[in-house]
């Protein structure tokens, strides 16, 4: 049937994936509706719950009688939850409110470089020459899109509190993605997903607890539950399911070329709805970043392919609940 399918419809399944990845994109501006009401804590918190209540049927269905973590096991399960689900949403929540959209997914979008260097660092996968000139072009670009090309002013002030956040966020989600490698060996990637998701609502609770009251609930408006409705449902959830099955069907390495409409799809919602600004120093700063993602993450075509492959799979399939 997959092959029926990419013989006789294979434009479904470039759609399928460039409305997952797109999604991706939405969230910036679904988190900067959300957190007009609510705190970003609170917003990562119900964003999460309501996944999680769509995980985890998803869940028993998909992989059923698949492996469930045990014992010390959990230890894992909670690092991801801390650093994919709690720390990263309530870092990407604060951005979304307080940063320029257009500014912050640019920035996020060097993260698969840094997630190259940190699988060499802790995982021994072998670092290239490819890494390192991707690492240096994307953090390039990160700093021209942090000081929008004022180096003298950041010199004087320092990084401001935002640029600190969204570096937290970066490495969350680097760190994440690595414990995801490690994850994908024991689990299903739904299994995997499920159980962050879950552990890392958890862990928002008390911080969304202290920081909401009943009354902001109540006066939260319409576009607010429903950003956050649109966060679980379509970015959390199917977004995953497509991009997944995407994977499946032309492979990890072509699929993963669609995770650059990421960054793109939320700069141009962002000036569309937001009214952002796209300057030229943002666009100098977007080609560097996406120039070293591109150098960065590819693999050689010869050699170890099967192990390619399979790495790139873990790589891929990680990247959407959180996000």
């Amino acid at each position: 049937m997959k092959t029926d399918l990419l013989e006789r419809k294979p434009w479904i399944v470039y759609i399928m994936l460039a409305f997952a990845t797109s999604s991706w994109g939405s969230a910036f501006i679904a988190g900067n509706f959300a957190t007009q009401d609510l705190s970003p804590s609170a917003v990562a918190f119900f964003r999460f719950f309501f996944a999680t209540l769509l995980l985890i049927p998803l869940m028993l269905w998909m992989d059923k009688g698949g492996r469930r973590p045990k014992g010390k096991e959990w230890f894992l399960v909670c690092l991801l939850g801390l650093t994919g689900i709690a720390l990263y949403n309530i870092a990407f929540f604060i951005a979304a409110r307080d940063a320029p959209i257009v500014k912050s997914s640019l920035f996020i979008a060097s993260n698969p470089v840094l997630i190259a260097v940190l699988s060499g660092l802790f995982l021994k996968e072998k670092i290239t020459g490819k890494n390192v000139i991707g690492l240096i072009l994307a953090l390039s670009g990160a700093f021209i899109i942090i000081t929008e090309g004022n180096v003298r002013q950041l010199a004087e002030a320092g990084l401001a509190p935002i640029d600190l956040i969204l570096l937290l966020a970066v490495v969350c989600w680097a760190l994440y993605s690595v414990l995801g490698k490690v994850a994908l060996q024991k689990y299903s990637a739904i299994t995997s997903t499920t159980y962050a998701v879950g552990v890392g609502t958890l862990m928002l609770f008390p911080f969304a607890f202290m920081d909401t009251s009943p009354a902001q609930l109540q006066n939260a408006s319409l576009l607010t539950w429903g950003s956050i409705l649109h966060m679980s449902v379509i970015v959390s959830v199917a977004s995953f399911i497509m991009y997944y099955q995407g994977i499946k069907m032309i492979g990890a390495a072509k699929a993963s070329i669609f995770i650059n409409l990421m960054p793109l799809s939320a700069v141009i919602l962002a000036m569309l709805l937001l009214g952002e600004p796209f300057l030229y120093v943002h666009m100098a700063g977007a080609l560097l970043v996406l120039t070293g993602v591109t150098v960065g993450t590819r693999r050689n075509s010869q050699g170890k392919k099967g192990n390619s492959a399979k790495s790139e799979t873990t790589d891929s399939v990680k990247v959407s609940a959180g996000r």
